[in-house]
């Protein structure tokens, strides 16, 4: 739990839905027009709050804890529907917020996972969405296993995915609460290095904010990373059933269909241009960590490519144009996969603009 104070204009609110008890940040007026924001994996809610007091009077900011974060309940998730317990759970919040039947639609902004959360939620409810803001989002078809912008698997049990490919050192030291910087599998290294481009540097308050989110992440095969299956193919591990990696897995995620929705919700979406996690040659990808040599036993470019993350977002959205949307794409310079908080005032203005 993160007892550090929260910043002033933010209040926290515990919220009890048919599905589970959801922890959620909130600004602005109750009658605003509201901006949910969505989270990403191994974080809470608490990395929105400069973003949400940004936002103008007119509207209502809402950052719940997703499910296994922050503090809300740790209710299993199914991975073999995808993100859709996280979607779900979602409309269950809106309903009980009294936003479903609301004069003013949603606006949804996802970061990372919470990008794929609320594409999830487009295609499960369309017609209640105004635009949607994607912040350095997970592909349409998800994380690892991939060859080409199509979403091809490179295996047909999709090895590569899932939770086995969480380093085991990381996770035990997310396990065991470790606050240090004493190795690179430390939280607080995976959050300067991976999460943030390595010459950011947050101050030392946030930063404490930010590692006790990160440690707020419920750890086990129900909810991160999720249990592992064998494999015969490289790398030997493919995804289980359970948990929140195993729901990234394109076993289980297939975001292709939001090109199809109606109505069509514009979308601008922003990424960091030094994001090493969601990229075309991401340093989680066991494709192009095989292809630098770093995983033996790689069967080369043909059978397991780096997934080209950015492109298959790219082809998706190219597709929802053609069939008349619309979409913007901004490249954020000096940020990794936290432009967010690496490039606030970026950010906050793209993003108040599009609101407008």
């Amino acid at each position: 739990m993160n007892n550090e104070p929260l910043l002033t204009g933010t209040t926290s609110n515990l919220i009890t839905t048919p599905r589970l008890k959801t922890h959620l940040l909130t600004g602005g007026t109750d009658s605003g027009i509201p901006v949910i924001f969505i989270h990403g994996n191994i974080v809470s809610a608490r990395f929105w709050e400069e973003t949400m007091l940004a936002l103008p009077p007119k509207f209502r900011a809402i950052a719940p804890d997703m499910r296994g974060f922050g503090q809300s309940e740790g209710q299993p998730v199914d991975a073999t529907r995808g993100l859709r317990d996280f979607s779900d759970d979602l409309h269950s919040l809106v309903e009980a917020l009294g936003l479903a039947g609301n004069s003013h639609p949603l606006h949804l902004v996802g970061w990372s996972m919470g990008g794929g959360i609320v594409m999830q939620y487009a295609i499960d409810h369309p017609a209640l969405v105004a635009s949607l803001v994607l912040i350095d989002p997970i592909s349409p078809y998800g994380f690892n296993g991939t060859k080409d912008a199509a979403g091809t698997p490179c295996w047909p049990d999709y090895a590569g995915s899932g939770a086995g490919g969480v380093n085991p050192e990381f996770l035990k030291r997310m396990a065991a609460g470790d606050r240090t910087a004493d190795t690179d599998f430390s939280p607080r290294r995976v959050l300067r290095d991976h999460l943030f481009k390595p010459t950011f540097r947050a101050s030392s308050e946030r930063e404490e904010i930010y590692v006790s989110s990160m440690l707020s992440t419920k750890v086990g095969e129900a909810n991160y990373p999720g249990d592992v299956a064998a494999s015969p193919n490289w790398p030997g591990i493919a995804p289980g059933t359970q948990g929140v990696v195993n729901a990234m897995s394109p076993k289980y995620l297939d975001l292709s269909g939001f090109a199809a929705i109606r109505p069509q919700p514009d979308v601008l979406w922003l990424r960091g241009e030094s994001d090493i996690i969601v990229s075309d040659t991401s340093a989680y990808d066991f494709g192009y960590l095989g292809q630098l040599g770093l995983i033996p036993g790689w069967p080369g470019a043909d059978v397991y490519p780096p997934q080209p993350m950015v492109a298959q977002t790219r082809a998706v959205f190219e597709t929802y144009q053609a069939n008349g949307g619309s979409y913007r794409e901004e490249v954020i310079a000096n940020a990794g996969h936290s432009p967010l908080v690496e490039q606030p005032e970026v950010v906050q203005k793209l993003i108040i603009e599009f609101l407008k």
